[in-house]
């Protein structure tokens, strides 16, 4: 996501976890992201509640007229601690509550035994519409009204994959927000994995991993790395022989074109 004032992020997290621990979490990311999508839209609101010469408790107030009895009162004790925070940008405003959205969404996954799964359908659904072309055009139409996106999402995941997961996806393709699908999803997959502090990491084979590969992979990661590593496998034909691992910038490249390319530069040196 976007970057953020991380002194700031960090009262705005402070504030939501507190608000969270009693709430109905899928309501609470549904009301961030609502919350989100009306700072896009009403850009002199934005502006005004993200304003740092504006004192707090004002911009507080204002929102306060604006939600209350409209949303629970996590949404808005969240939403308050975001407007009272300093952002150098107005638009950090929106990428916060967002970025608390997904957390939300994550946090009921959890609490549903369902993390695993989310991180999973969100990689793979990746996949499914970059394989797409029609499906990704038909989610990508700024010009498509809502309603049929959300309708088209539900027939296609609705039962399938679980409830958080059809949440980031139709927020990702109903309020893109300048960003493409794919790469949203990515996004929201990492900050997905962030709620057990694990990294993520892409892994492409020729063929696909037992799960004992996948285990000891994992295991020989997370001592590398000193945390849980998040396996998404990726099976490519066009691999050839090994398998390569990216984290984040990073990569781990065991393949024979890995090696070819790593003796190039050698001799090249």
């Amino acid at each position: 996501m976007r970057g953020l004032s991380r002194t700031s992020l960090a009262e705005v997290e402070e504030r939501f976890n507190a608000a969270a621990g009693s709430a109905d979490l899928g309501t609470l990311s549904d009301e961030l992201f609502a919350i989100t999508d009306l700072l896009d839209r009403e850009h002199g609101l934005r502006r005004a509640l993200s304003d740092p010469s504006r004192p707090a408790e004002q911009k507080a107030q204002t929102l306060r007229v604006l939600l209350e009895g409209k949303v629970s009162d996590a949404a808005l004790a969240t939403a308050e601690a975001a407007v009272s925070a300093r952002w150098s940008r107005a638009g950090d405003l929106s990428d916060v509550l967002e970025r608390l959205g997904v957390t939300a969404a994550a946090a009921e996954a959890e609490g549903q035994r369902k993390l695993d799964d989310v991180e999973d359908e969100l990689f793979r659904f990746g996949r499914i519409v970059a394989a797409n072309p029609e499906l990704r055009r038909a989610l990508a139409d700024a010009s498509a009204p809502a309603e049929g996106k959300q309708q088209l999402l539900q027939n296609l995941l609705g039962g399938k994959v679980a409830a958080s997961t059809l949440r980031l996806i139709t927020q990702l393709a109903v309020h893109p927000r300048g960003r493409n699908l794919e790469g949203g999803l990515e996004e929201f997959g990492h900050l997905v994995a962030q709620q057990r502090q694990r990294l993520v990491a892409v892994v492409r084979s020729a063929v696909a991993l037992t799960e004992e590969q996948k285990q000891r992979l994992s295991a020989w990661l997370r001592g590398s790395y000193g945390r849980d590593v998040h396996l998404n496998v990726e099976v490519d034909p066009r691999v050839l022989g090994g398998f390569s691992v990216r984290i984040g910038d990073e990569i781990i490249d065991t393949t024979i074109v890995g090696r070819i390319e790593e003796v190039r530069r050698r001799l090249a040196g």
